[in-house]
């Protein structure tokens, strides 16, 4: 086990491996931005759906196991993950800087100070915050 110091890279990059092996489920440590990350990623479709696992003998901090999801013909409904905002340079946008990922097609995950929600929602929210990844 690697302590990574930049965890939602971990998050995404797990993901990202998970959906390359073809694998149903995807286990990542959690924390509140990953939980959040991930009810973001079911509701905009991107995944099957996420469960919080409590902690046993041979995960001893709670993990959260991802159901990704594939079409019929066993393509992701992932095609990218791009970690925007890093540890070592930070990416802060206002409501109207948020950037429209593939044109409106993909979708911006951003931390506000009114909680993790889509960059269309911060848009309507008329609130800024830091730009955590893009997912499409």
């Amino acid at each position: 086990m690697s302590a990574s110091t930049d965890p939602i890279a971990d998050f995404l990059t797990r993901i990202r491996n998970a959906i390359q092996a073809a694998h149903e489920t995807v286990e990542i440590p959690s924390s509140r931005l990953k939980s959040e990350c991930a009810r973001i990623l079911a509701e905009q479709g991107y995944i099957d759906g996420f469960e919080t696992v409590a902690p046993d003998r041979e995960h001893p901090g709670e993990t959260i196991r991802v159901r990704l999801k594939y079409t019929s013909d066993r393509r992701s409904a992932i095609s990218g993950l791009k970690r925007v905002s890093r540890p070592g340079r930070r990416t802060y946008a206002g409501s109207q800087e948020i950037a429209k990922v593939l044109g409106g097609m993909g979708t911006a995950i951003v931390s506000t100070s009114r909680g993790v929600m889509t960059g269309h929602e911060a848009r309507s929210a008329g609130v800024g915050g830091e730009v955590v990844a893009h997912v499409w």
